[in-house]
């Protein structure tokens, strides 16, 4: 019989967060074994519950969630979203300048596929949350990765941005705070890339979904309050701020000069509706969420249990020999880097793998997140205290038997 192929929009689509290593634990767990994972920020497996007012939230309103809702999103979930943009700082944003979505993904997928040709070049970080890049290819985009720069805290290198703006670039992302590096952007940093997206007519395109996981009394500044005449597109979550991953309530603002955007805002609506809604059930939990109590903070702020966690990652993970590591000080993630000198690593998801299957401790490749050098991979410290000492003590020693048969 004629094999049937998959499509060739899908010839540079990769997302190894939930590539070849988890196909691979899926398997060790179907036969049995018992996997300590670092792979995925899905905080409710590691008993990280969504606010329980959110959650009664949803149960009350049940009832009135069997139709369609209006393709944006319902009333009250939008004029929460527009009261959150204005204490943010942003200027000028009506319910119609917002659409909620199945989470922050499916409206990055939607933005993109409304703005991108084939051909439009999109300038992505790297390392990305690699959603951004696979989307960017299915839209049939080309992404461009600036570098971000791991000496100064990760921050964006804005020579590296402008080197590789061309005739072709559409737009900007921005992921701040940033997944999968931790780092927070400052104000300047953020005013800088602003004023080249204004010099070069570029949407900025502002993935926030971390911005209330914050750790040392970082304050995060919306990118889209630092401008009015910069077409910019903003995305959050209740996902992680609010630990409600399987809810998929995500919300996109667009904000800046939207007259000279008329024909790009046509095509996001026209997007919309075909979606018809997104999850309903979801949607109701925004206005509650966003306008109670933010336990978040009770988390990160000091003694809290994402902070604890961090502090223990980042001194346990610095501790191996040939492993550096950025504090992160924001998200859920740090990216570690290890000494190509003491690790000659040719192919990081090989190696990985290798781990995985030895340590049955899962991690993702750093070129999973579109770092160019087999020299880096995440950790997400989610998981309790004791989980991950272990974990990382099983990644020290895997670590310390590949340096022993290097010698």
């Amino acid at each position: 019989m004629k094999p049937i192929t998959k499509s060739a929009k899908l010839a540079n689509v990769l997302y190894d967060i939930r590539g070849p290593i988890m196909d691979a634990a899926k398997q060790m767990e179907e036969e049995g074994q018992k996997l300590i994972k670092l792979n995925l920020g899905n905080l409710a497996v590691f008993g990280f519950d969504a606010p329980e007012e959110v959650q009664q939230d949803m149960i009350r309103n049940l009832p009135a969630s069997a139709g369609y809702s209006d393709s944006k999103g319902i009333f009250a979930a939008r004029k929460a979203v527009m009261h959150e943009t204005q204490k943010q700082g942003i200027k000028g944003v009506t319910l119609d300048d917002i659409y909620l979505g199945n989470g922050a993904s499916e409206l990055i997928a939607m933005a993109t596929n409304a703005l991108l040709d084939d051909g439009d070049e999109l300038l992505l970080p790297s390392p990305d949350y690699p959603l951004w890049t696979a989307s960017t290819s299915l839209s049939g985009g080309t992404p461009v990765h600036y570098m971000c720069d791991e000496s100064n805290g990760w921050m964006p290198d804005l020579a590296d941005i402008r080197s590789k703006i061309t005739p072709k670039t559409k737009a900007i992302v921005v992921i701040n705070p940033n997944n999968p590096t931790g780092a927070l952007y400052s104000d300047d940093l953020l005013r800088q890339i602003v004023a080249i997206a204004r010099e070069h007519g570029l949407v900025i395109l502002a993935d926030e979904v971390y911005d209330k996981v914050l750790y040392d009394g970082a304050q995060h500044t919306a990118i889209a309050s630092l401008s009015t005449d910069v077409l910019t597109l903003t995305f959050n979550s209740l996902s992680k701020s609010y630990r409600s991953c399987g809810y998929r309530a995500g919300w996109l603002v667009v904000s800046g000069p939207k007259k000279t955007a008329q024909d790009y805002i046509e095509g996001l609506n026209m997007l919309a509706n075909m979606k018809l809604c997104s999850n309903v059930p979801g949607q109701w939990a925004i206005q509650t969420a966003l306008g109670g109590y933010q336990s978040i903070n009770d988390l990160t702020r000091e003694g809290g249990r994402l902070r604890r966690q961090r502090d223990l990652a980042y001194e346990l993970i610095t501790a191996i020999p040939g492993v550096t590591c950025v504090k992160p000080t924001a998200a859920l993630y740090m990216f570690p880097r290890l000494d190509p000198k003491v690790y000659p690593i040719q192919d990081d998801r090989q190696f990985f793998l290798e781990l995985l299957k030895e340590t049955k401790v899962m991690l993702v490749q750093g070129t999973g997140f579109n770092w160019p050098a087999p020299d880096h991979f995440r950790i997400v410290f989610l998981p309790h205290e004791e989980d991950l000492r272990e974990a990382i003590g099983r990644i020290a020693r895997f670590l310390e038997n590949y340096r022993k048969n290097r010698v």
